[in-house]
């Protein structure tokens, strides 16, 4: 809960700090990111904070992702389906699997993959200042999995 509140504070500070009008609306969106886990599109968090506020717009929550990105608080992703996502930044690196089926977007680490990119590099005669790993994959079928393929 605590870390939903920090959140929330630092979110709030940066639209302050761009002399963004807090309004109603905009509290609301930002309790909405604050409170997500996962990679949402401008549209999921639209209709998350519709749910709360039925006065919200489409804009206020584009223009709000916009500054928020701009000021490094929110990361924005564009994956391969076509939409920007978001998530919040100052985390661990971390890359990403997606779900190709479903646009489930999965996190994960793997020292062993980070250990072969900086060899790679180095062998390559470069030092790696940031990269960006995206897979795109479907779920395999599991005996007595329905719910996978």
């Amino acid at each position: 809960m605590a870390r939903i509140h920090e959140r929330a504070a630092r979110y709030e500070a940066q639209l302050r700090e761009a002399g963004v009008r807090m309004t109603k609306q905009r509290l609301v969106i930002i309790k909405v990111l604050s409170m997500t886990d996962d990679h949402p599109d401008a549209g999921a968090i639209f209709r998350r904070a519709l749910a709360i506020d039925g006065s919200i717009a489409l804009s206020t929550v584009y223009r709000t992702m916009r500054v928020l990105q701009q000021s490094g608080t929110i990361l924005r992703h564009a994956f391969e389906d076509g939409r920007a996502r978001f998530e919040h930044a100052g985390g661990d690196h971390h890359d990403h699997l997606i779900d190709i089926e479903t646009g489930r977007v999965i996190e994960f680490r793997s020292d062993k993959i980070e250990r072969l990119q900086a060899e790679i590099a180095s062998e390559l005669g470069y030092d790696i200042v940031r990269h960006k790993l995206e897979l795109y994959g479907v779920r395999r079928k599991r005996k007595g999995d329905r719910s996978a393929r």
